[in-house]
């Protein structure tokens, strides 16, 4: 839609027509010899002077750079490119460009979570004929994307990053709720310190009720009358919770589980209410040049130069008409 504002060029000619309607008033004052005159008509000339013409160049400059800033152009400058993953190995980068045929493109390293709306946001730098090779660990997007250019995704999933997440058991059952979590597989990793200030879940299978300054994120608890929170506590999918001075407290008369089948949906429900999901590498693919436009556009670089001059211009302007008026 910015484009569309080259329509508004023929305005150019209002300063113009301003120029040329504006006469200087000038005043008639009698002459008393003035009778013994010929009767002439008066008669209006207009005048350039060299202020004047300046004054109205500027105006025109200025018209047509408000015109330009609004319509943003872009003129497409980049060739052939290679988007790369920040953190992506090195020696697999190298040799995937060469078989991808991309040894003289232009390299862009780019964080992965931003590499493909990047491309899609910046399409209109690119020359017709560029190819862009997309190379890293890229996140499945939530929609397949769709670009004005071809271009060729190849992936390499990264090793999951550790994730420590400080769980403290207490109770008589503290052995069984350990193996639990010793059977938690995939990123998270969980480590048992006593319940300290950055302790993310405590699991309190006591029956007394634990001190009243001891505070963390969410509660695991087997006896709800230490809790006096879970009267009115909420239930689904069979656990009761309830938010308290101490954090969220869950509750079940089904802990600790009994068997692994209940301490996966457990720990999975846990996992997904209370961490990021893991986010799935989206396999290597091509994506062919689609019409679709997008729904917005990155701002070119010739905006802020736009946005500069016009000040300049702006300024200008108000300083001559100022001289002008004296």
């Amino acid at each position: 839609m910015s484009s569309l504002w080259w329509l508004a060029l023929p305005t150019l000619l209002l300063p113009i027509w301003w120029h040329r309607k504006k006469r200087v008033q000038v005043k008639a004052e009698p002459l008393a010899s003035a009778r013994f005159l010929p009767r002439t008509e008066p008669r209006q000339m207009r005048v350039w002077r060299w202020s004047d013409v300046t004054l109205l160049i500027l105006r025109c400059l200025l018209l047509a750079c408000a015109i330009a800033w609004l319509a943003d152009p872009v003129f497409p400058w980049r060739g052939n490119t290679v988007v790369v993953a920040e953190g992506t190995d090195a020696q697999w980068v190298e040799r995937e460009i060469k078989a991808a045929g991309f040894g003289d493109a232009t390299r862009l390293p780019l964080p992965a979570t931003e590499a493909l709306n990047w491309v899609r946001a910046h399409e209109r730098e690119f020359e017709a004929g560029a190819r862009l090779l997309v190379l890293g660990d890229i996140p499945m997007p939530a929609a397949t994307p769709q670009f004005r250019h071809p271009v060729e995704l190849r992936t390499l999933s990264k090793p999951l990053a550790r994730l420590d997440v400080r769980v403290a058991v207490v109770g008589e059952r503290t052995p069984e709720w350990r193996r639990m979590f010793a059977a938690l597989d995939g990123p998270l990793r969980v480590v048992e310190p006593a319940p300290n200030a950055k302790t993310e879940l405590i699991v309190w299978d006591a029956a007394t009720a634990p001190p009243a300054a001891l505070r963390a994120p969410l509660w695991w608890v087997t006896n709800d009358a230490a809790f006096p929170e879970l009267a009115q506590a909420k239930s689904v999918d069979g656990i009761r919770y309830a938010d308290s001075a101490r954090g969220r407290v869950w509750t079940s008369n089904a802990w600790p589980p009994a068997n692994p089948a209940a301490a996966r949906r457990l720990l999975e429900t846990w996992r997904a209410l209370h961490h990021a999901p893991v986010a799935y590498t989206t396999p290597a693919t091509r994506f062919a040049p689609s019409t679709v436009p997008a729904t917005s556009y990155a701002s070119g670089a010739l905006r802020d130069i736009l946005m500069m001059a016009l000040v300049a211009l702006f300024a200008l302007e108000r300083i001559l008409t100022h001289a002008r008026r004296r």
